[in-house]
């Protein structure tokens, strides 16, 4: 019998876990190299387990498993977890926003598709999350949810009208909608931008190094990106409405 295959040392962040029995878990992670995959963490909940204390959210992780099967649906075996450190977990909004990032990815993410690129944008938003992060919070989702978008296949070019692909005019107002992309703005949509940022935007995910300057794009006009994203990104995540949104939403309202 053929010795089952080893993934050893993949970087990975920890998005979701579950009870499995009384005392293993099932994890959701995202892998640098792997993409999203299902882990069974045998164990995991004894207090004498080496995993409890490191399968946290929002925490650097090396992770060592065995495959099961050899489709993308299967549950892997949890063999070896270390932290890599290097930032506390994050709290408050914070910490609200990181599990908004991973509600995202769960919902969004097809199992075992590698998305590198994402992954080190992700791993340097957490980062942002975990530090004195003060005006920073409204631009590093706003990047995130951007080259989320970009990396799916879901954002449209965004110097161009969607339906006539008629050139942006620098003066004129846009709007990001989910079933017709980009299209010019009218009085009763809640949000839009210039021509110019939404050039400015486009023209900072072109580049080499498109989460800092994506992060920089976003920076003057992230309110009035936020509910455009938000929009798009709920219609591509169908219903029900993502949890920690309408926990934002609850805890807006007291």
């Amino acid at each position: 019998m053929a010795a089952a295959k080893r993934i050893s040392d993949e970087p990975a962040y920890v998005l979701h876990s579950y009870d499995w029995s009384e005392s293993s878990l099932i994890l959701e992670v995202f892998c640098r190299r792997q993409g999203r995959v299902a882990l069974v963490a045998k164990g995991a909940k004894k207090p004498s387990s080496n995993f409890r204390p490191v399968l946290l959210p929002l925490q650097p992780l090396l992770l060592t498993y065995t495959l099961a099967g050899d489709g993308a649906g299967d549950i892997h075996t949890l063999k070896g977890a270390e932290w890599v450190g290097g930032h506390v977990m994050p709290t408050g909004d914070a910490l609200l926003s990181g599990l908004y990032l991973n509600e995202l990815l769960l919902r969004l993410l097809a199992r075992a598709d590698a998305h590198t690129g994402l992954f080190d944008v992700y791993a340097g938003v957490v980062r942002v999350l975990a530090s004195e992060h003060g005006d920073a919070l409204e631009p590093v989702l706003r990047s995130f949810e951007l080259l989320l978008l970009r990396d799916l296949g879901l954002l449209p070019t965004l110097d161009a009208e969607t339906a006539t692909l008629a050139n942006l005019r620098p003066e004129g107002r846009y709007t990001l909608v989910a079933e017709g992309g980009l299209r010019t703005a009218s009085q009763a949509d809640r949000a839009s931008l210039s021509g110019s940022q939404w050039r400015a935007l486009q023209k900072a995910l072109d580049e080499a190094a498109s989460y800092t300057a994506t992060l920089r794009a976003c920076a003057p006009v992230a309110a009035e990106l936020k509910p455009q994203l938000r929009a798009v990104l709920q219609y591509h995540c169908g219903s029900p409405v993502l949890r920690t949104r309408q926990l934002m939403m609850d805890l807006q309202s007291l």
